[in-house]
């Protein structure tokens, strides 16, 4: 269907669409029609992205984006909305692409959508001025990989960054390096800790690493991302930060990331 039958959709046609597309894991506004207006955690995602969403600048002239893991793209809406020039969401699950490139449709938003997994991004060969990695770190068997992988090939300048949180919100200053003989810094509530979900958390399958604070702070830093700014308790807006590791140095394991100092 063309833009201008879409403009001239009735709401009851519109509405039978969403359905069609069904579940949605967003509630996006499609001209006014709500997409899942009964979400479980409320008007999810825009209830938690107004409590952050002043930090990233309102305009994105020029811009490039990545929306790692998009969904039915709702971040990626937004930041074209905000002017960015080229917006690019990727995701695993075709249902959710299906759905995100109906949205685009019907808002009327040139905005890119592709089948790809994190784990693939250096196939994009480019780097973006913003990279957003919301909400996908648990559900990966290998997180840091993915921090790495970001890093290294899609990253430019800044990445806002947003995982679920478990365990303490303390976060301990650490030695630089401890004795073999010390144990009771792990013990500790403010030592960086992932929790593994064998089977499943929330009813979800693909829930299989879940951090809490200080862990999500010191893998970032260990990918080489500066935390800017914490705007919202779960999300982080971080910069891109070049990091030289020696090829026979002591960091000898692929990718081999990681500052030493905070």
């Amino acid at each position: 269907m063309s833009l201008s039958q879409w403009s001239a959709i009735d709401e009851q046609r519109l509405e039978e669409e969403i359905a069609v597309l069904g579940p949605w894991f967003h509630n996006l506004r499609l001209r006014g029609v709500q997409t899942a207006p009964n979400h479980f955690l409320g008007d999810y995602p825009e209830v938690k992205f107004a409590n952050f969403q002043h930090a990233i600048p309102a305009d994105l002239s020029g811009k490039t984006v990545l929306d790692i893991g998009c969904n039915a793209g709702f971040y990626s809406l937004e930041m074209k909305r905000r002017g960015a020039a080229r917006v690019l969401g990727i995701d695993t699950d075709e249902h959710y692409l299906r759905q995100a490139r109906f949205a685009a449709e019907i808002e009327e938003e040139d905005v890119e959508f592709r089948r790809m997994a994190v784990w693939d991004v250096a196939e994009l060969g480019e780097k973006f001025d913003l990279v957003m990695f919301m909400g996908v770190l648990y559900h990966l068997r290998h997180p840091l990989l993915a921090l790495d992988l970001i890093h290294e090939h899609v990253a430019k300048d800044w990445m806002l960054f947003q995982s679920m949180q478990r365990g303490s919100r303390e976060v301990e200053q650490l030695n630089q390096d401890y004795e073999f003989s010390a144990t009771e810094m792990f013990d500790g509530p403010g030592f960086p800790k992932m929790h593994f979900i064998e089977n499943l958390y929330a009813h979800d399958e693909t829930n299989w690493w879940v951090p809490n604070r200080a862990c999500v702070e010191a893998m970032l830093r260990s990918s080489g991302f500066v935390i800017e700014e914490q705007p919202e308790e779960e999300v982080y807006l971080c910069r891109w930060r070049e990091i030289e590791v020696p090829p026979d140095g002591p960091h000898c394991v692929y990718p081999a990331r990681g500052p030493r100092e905070r």
